[in-house]
């Protein structure tokens, strides 16, 4: 009745394939694999409590209050440290809090891309992001990926072919959808290549920190010697999500734009929830609660892994990733995973088909799989309800049945 009141800018925005299918799966029988969550019973809800009080006693009004667009000081200066611990050298100014990455994404587009304009990603890549550079009506070339990543030659064609391209979108760590790392080697290749290139890289690190296998790596922000990264993390993966507290790391000319643009869009980040998480810096160890949540993950990974072993059909290929919340599975060419999906829910188990991680259309032969949300004992049950339905179609041709 009203489409016609609708800016043009809106016809390209779709309800997300992850929100629209954890509504299928709000079923308490069902046990999914789908949404990316955190695991709710490693919350410091007892730790939150104290610092809550804290602050409403020491600085209540003011935790209430209207706050600057820039940030809290003290919780920009814990970021800066924490930054600093893990390579990248930055000052407050060059800090921005924001609600949660995802308003990064949005903030991003919205400073960065006119109609039409190229983004360079992964292939696949995160759906939302996708999502959020679609309201600036973007076009996406996709660069094919591997074990280690987005592949260096393959990146550097697309530039070649498109010279104009706006930004190179990358979530280097446990990447989402496929749990994979970006290499060392093609780390420094990437800043490389943009600075020959001349583009910006916009590095989207939310799951860096949940590393529990394997070697860290600097993020690509650490080889960056001509400010074009601008790097995007959050607290939602080893805090809070529902604090939806997130951070921008860019040069002050970027961070400057993104103040205007923030202050146009919601004026400032929520007060209480940033003077709550820096008082929790304050009293307790985050990092910690961190280690008590690479734990957990560590040993949810590996029971899904043991599970795909044991329960799939040797046809089907994943990823082995060294932190972060996915595994990525392929299926043979000839298999629909919506159909897939479809079968599984009337099973009481489901997943994220793959299909629309790629923001041109790519393989339906994809799934992704969440390992953080699950007990052991959940993952067990509900994998061998999808290898039963996999089986069925396949056959029973499994590792270790």
């Amino acid at each position: 009745m009203f489409e016609d009141k609708f800016s043009d800018r809106t016809k390209n925005i779709e309800a997300s394939e992850i929100r629209e299918v954890l509504k299928v799966t709000e079923k308490p029988e069902v046990i999914s694999f789908a949404g990316g969550l955190p695991a709710p019973e490693l919350f410091p809800v007892e730790e939150i409590k104290i610092a809550c009080e804290a602050v409403l006693t020491e600085a209540g009004s003011d935790a209430l209050q209207y706050s600057t667009t820039e940030g809290y000081t003290p919780l920009r200066e814990a970021i800066a440290q924490r930054l600093k611990d893990i390579g990248i050298e930055t000052a407050i100014d060059q800090l921005l809090m924001i609600g949660g990455s995802q308003q990064g994404l949005d903030l991003t587009g919205k400073l960065l891309l006119n109609d039409h304009d190229t983004v360079i990603c992964e292939s696949p890549t995160y759906l939302a992001a996708i999502n959020a550079f679609k309201v600036y009506n973007a076009s996406f070339v996709e660069v094919e990926t591997d074990e280690e990543g987005m592949n260096m030659e393959k990146l550097e064609k697309a530039l070649q072919a498109h010279p104009q391209a706006k930004f190179i979108y990358t979530i280097p760590d446990f990447q989402n959808p496929t749990g994979r790392t970006l290499s060392l080697a093609r780390r420094k290749k990437m800043v490389a290549l943009a600075n020959q290139y001349n583009i910006l890289i916009v590095e989207d690190n939310p799951y860096g920190a949940i590393r529990f296998a394997g070697e860290a790596l600097p993020p690509v922000k650490h080889f960056d010697t001509e400010d074009r990264v601008i790097y995007l993390s959050t607290f939602s993966k080893i805090f809070s999500p529902g604090l939806r507290l997130g951070w921008i790391c860019a040069n002050e000319v970027f961070i400057n734009k993104f103040v205007q643009l923030k202050q146009a869009a919601d004026l400032h980040t929520d007060s209480f929830a940033q003077r709550l998480t820096a008082k929790y810096l304050e009293l307790f160890d985050l990092d910690a609660h961190i280690e008590k949540i690479k734990a957990v993950y560590r040993m949810r990974r590996q029971t899904m892994i043991q599970c795909i072993e044991r329960f799939f059909p040797m046809q089907v290929q994943h990823s082995s990733p060294e932190g972060g919340l996915f595994i990525w599975v392929e299926l043979p060419e000839s298999v629909d995973a919506r159909a897939v999906f479809d079968i599984c829910i009337q099973n009481n188990v489901a997943f994220v088909p793959g299909e629309a991680f790629f923001p041109n259309q790519g393989k339906r032969n994809t799934l992704r799989l969440n390992y953080s949300n699950m007990s052991e004992e959940k993952i067990t049950e509900g994998m061998r309800r999808l290898g039963t339905v996999l089986t069925s179609i396949l056959g029973d041709n499994v590792a270790n049945f």
